[in-house]
């Protein structure tokens, strides 16, 4: 029997070939138009900005185009983001677009199941770009034939005679789901780590519950911690250090309108690190979206604005002489990000202070980005400063230089920052076809 899944996805393979072989039928595009790149085959650069991108395994089973390693090579660039789904899945964006003489655009979406596999995301992702690719080729004129179409057809994975494209598709809304959208989920780790001269032991448990839905966003998170560490000093005695974190986290969103969505975050934790004991917070935002939130992946420019009270219970008494305190707090976040053919490029700017005294407060910038300048030339850059002044929580008996050297204990500070500058320059042949994981693990670790 098929399932729902196996339908719409054979349902969309079946439309997508079809109109493909029509365009195929109709005749083939005059020599110079068929003619790409590098000879008679589809050129493609595939540009990835998720997980789940193996290139060597596209490669390997999508032998019939020509893999390149510079979209200025390239007839077809091809753009693969992703984002999580409600369930825990993913769903995978490719967008398609032509080069040089060749006018195509065009955009495929494959949603991963949580339960699928690695290899079964791959064949799945190897199918959706492979049916991308060979449509780009049919309309593009590089079959001749049907019969050289059909001989493709058949490897990235036409309808078989089984498949009735008459066959009613289930809608989504006429699902019986028995978990109304809920998504719950259960996790724990233990960790063993040591030499003669140092042991550590770490123990964490957590558990989420989610429900995702076009209207609404509800995430809910719990964890607990404990970490043990004992190390041997050159004096014989030893430096040993026992704590347990725990927190627990919520996000309600609400779709407002197009471009708005309202909501609230809150917290309840203990962070041994931030000399606190206790914290809860409650804090309602305000979120817009420039841009539609479909085009996320490749494009995006929000402003999100928060406001609300913190009560904290400290471990010790802090710089302020508080042992407790109740204090309200805003903040504002601006963030674009863009991927495109020339590369991609993101910033985001965050500032927040207390309400009962704006000089405490706390800004910061990020930014990054990944351009492609020339042919095989591309610089990438990344960079973050932050001023600091809303450190309300240190302790008045500051870190030991033991707290201080492990980064146990937060200390004071006015400003941080990082800075990260690079180039990648390549050359030489530009097909990349081939693979070969001979020696995938080998090399000795030299000390």
């Amino acid at each position: 029997m098929l399932t729902r899944t196996t339908i719409l996805r054979r349902a969309r393979t079946f439309l997508f070939l079809s109109l493909a072989a029509l365009a195929c039928a109709s005749g083939p595009l005059s020599a110079q138009e068929t003619e790409g790149v590098n000879g008679d085959r589809p050129s493609v650069f595939l540009d990835c900005a998720t997980r789940g991108c193996n290139r060597e395994y596209f490669r390997t089973e999508l032998t019939w185009v020509n893999w390149v390693r510079v979209p200025e090579s390239a007839d077809v660039h091809v753009i693969m983001t992703g984002q999580t789904t409600g369930a825990g899945g993913r769903e995978y964006q490719l967008d398609l677009m032509g080069r040089g003489d060749f006018e195509y655009e065009h955009q495929l979406l494959y949603q991963a199941p949580p339960t699928a596999t690695d290899r079964e995301t791959l064949d799945e992702l190897v199918h959706t770009i492979g049916v991308g690719l060979l449509h780009f080729a049919t309309v593009n004129g590089f079959f001749e034939t049907v019969e050289d179409f059909r001989e493709v057809a058949d490897v990235v994975g036409a309808p078989t005679e089984e498949f009735d494209p008459g066959e009613r598709v289930v809608a989504q809304d006429e699902v019986e789901d028995p978990w109304n959208f809920w998504v719950f989920r259960l996790g724990g780790r233990t960790e063993l780590d040591g030499e003669q001269t140092r042991r550590t032991n770490q123990i964490n448990g957590n558990m989420s519950a989610s429900r995702v839905t076009p209207t609404w966003k509800m995430n809910f998170r719990a964890n607990v911690e404990y970490n043990r560490r004992e190390i041997d000093l050159s004096n014989d005695s030893t430096f040993m250090d026992r704590r347990t974190d725990w927190g627990f986290s919520e996000l309600i969103a609400y779709s407002l309108a197009n471009h708005w969505s309202i909501g609230i975050e809150g917290e309840a934790r203990k962070i041994v690190r931030f000399n606190q004991t206790f914290r809860i917070e409650a804090t309602p935002a305000l979120e817009y979206s420039f841009f539609p939130y479909e085009e996320a992946t490749r494009r995006s420019f929000t402003v999100f604005y928060q406001i609300g009270p913190a009560y904290r219970r400290y471990i010790q008494k802090t710089v302020h002489g508080q042992l407790e305190e109740t204090r309200w707090e805003q903040a504002l976040e601006i963030e674009l990000s863009q991927r495109q053919q020339w590369g991609d490029a993101s910033i985001r700017l965050q500032g927040s202070h207390f309400l009962h005294d704006t000089g405490l407060y706390n800004i910061s910038m990020r930014g990054d980005v990944d351009f492609r300048i020339a042919r095989g030339l591309s610089i990438s850059g990344e960079a973050n400063i932050s001023w600091v002044n809303d450190q309300i929580y240190l302790s008045a008996e500051g870190a030991t230089d033991a707290e201080a050297l492990l980064n146990l204990q937060q200390r004071a500070q006015d400003f941080n920052y990082s800075v990260e500058v690079g180039f990648s320059f390549q050359f030489g042949s530009i097909y990349n076809n081939v693979v070969n994981n001979r020696f995938g693990g080998g090399g000795f670790n030299w000390r």
